[in-house]
């Protein structure tokens, strides 16, 4: 079964006025970790979940036109959302983060939307080897197809107040990855070729917490799950079983 898994980072003696710098490196660091360079969108959300955003801007959305670059620096929509700075107020930006994922069915390239209009596309047959597998035209053989292309990834900034001082379980910045599936693929027949490509995921995850960490001078950090189970011994049972 899937799980929503979060990245969680703690600041110590943060002052309400530094959260906005916080954001701009954690959403920075992306770049370098198989994300975008641009914020999608920016939501303000005063006093706790329930209630209706105070701000809300789309820059731009994920493939929307082959070739172009949608969206706007991390400084600059950071900057616009955090004008209404307030200390019982959670800031969230969307980007998009790259990760192989496996398409079910008779399936070609990717149609989840792709990076800069183009997904990297990895045909696999019965018993595929390695990335120079057959890759013509699909036909009834093929089950479907590893396809790299951004996922919406959320970051927020918690004010102190916001929820009842939230900050303190999900961190003073929380990253919200969305499914786990990418980096466990329990569905997929994980040959030598989804193997890799999931241990890939995986790889990235763990460079882009230590990268945002680093970047944003965090002094302690979480990764966890909604269920609570723990993925590295999730990862070990899935890549274990694929032989």
């Amino acid at each position: 079964m899937s799980d929503t898994l979060y990245l969680s980072l703690w600041y110590p003696n943060l002052r309400l006025e530094a959260l906005p710098d916080k954001l701009t490196a954690v959403l920075g660091a992306f770049a370098a970790h198989g994300g975008e360079e641009k914020v999608y969108a920016a939501t303000v959300w005063p006093v706790n979940w329930s209630e209706a955003p105070v701000f809300q801007r789309v820059y731009g959305r994920m493939g929307a036109t082959p070739g172009s670059s949608p969206g706007v620096e991390p400084r600059l929509a950071v900057a616009e959302a955090t004008e209404l700075l307030h200390d019982d107020y959670a800031y969230e930006f969307q980007m998009g983060w790259d990760l192989w994922e496996w398409e079910e069915g008779n399936a070609g390239p990717s149609t989840r939307p792709p990076h800069g209009g183009l997904a990297q596309d990895d045909r696999s047959e019965f018993k595929a080897q390695d990335d120079n597998s057959n890759l013509s035209a699909p036909d009834e053989r093929v089950l479907g197809c590893w396809a790299r292309g951004p996922r919406l990834v959320r970051v927020t900034g918690y004010g102190p107040l916001f929820d009842e001082g939230a900050y303190e379980q999900d961190g003073h910045i929380r990253i919200d990855f969305g499914s786990d599936t990418p980096f466990l693929e329990e569905d997929a027949d994980l040959d030598q070729v989804g193997a890799r490509h999931v241990e890939e995921n995986v790889r990235q995850l763990v460079e882009l917490a230590g990268g945002v960490e680093k970047a944003s001078g965090a002094t302690a950090r979480l990764l966890w799950s909604e269920l609570g189970e723990s993925l590295a011994q999730r990862l070990a049972e899935r890549l274990g079983m694929r032989n």
